[in-house]
């Protein structure tokens, strides 16, 4: 059974949960393959992506704190160039893009769903956050996209 939370804001429409928060070390591959089930598939897929086609190269199990659970930080060298967030049956990839990216984003043909996203994200310090749920491979592409205009801009 999935564990859900309201997001403050939505409704009361309930967020996923972090599938490995709680936990005070980073899962391992047996793990992640049980909370990701048939998502692992697209997950690896990305993750090959991401290193054969833009060098990055360097993964990092990361958290903030045992309640926000875990992330792998997929960088290029020392840049994070995105976040890949297990949920129990499926993965949430977010990324921050500077004014430069965002306006290289809204220039290039992502898909519709995207291109909201990124309309209605917040503006931080260190630029835009995006958070995109892993549907399916046709997601693939786009964050795919997202992560060159990132390490072009």
């Amino acid at each position: 059974m999935t564990t859900t939370k309201p997001v403050k804001g939505d409704k009361g429409t309930p967020a996923p949960v972090n599938a490995f928060a709680g936990k005070t070390d980073p899962p391992d591959d047996q793990e992640l393959r049980l909370a990701l089930g048939p998502a692992k598939t697209l997950w690896e897929e990305l993750v090959g992506d991401l290193q054969g086609k833009h060098d990055v190269n360097v993964q990092e199990w990361g958290s903030s704190s045992p309640k926000a659970g875990w992330s792998l930080r997929l960088k290029r060298k020392d840049r994070i160039i995105l976040y890949l967030i297990p949920m129990r049956g499926s993965f949430q990839v977010s990324l921050v893009l500077g004014d430069k990216g965002v306006k290289a984003a809204r220039q290039s043909e992502l898909p519709e769903r995207v291109l909201k996203t990124i309309a209605g994200a917040k503006r931080y310090a260190e630029g835009t956050g995006i958070r995109l749920a892993v549907r399916g491979p046709a997601d693939l592409a786009a964050i795919e996209q997202l992560a060159q205009i990132k390490i072009e801009n």
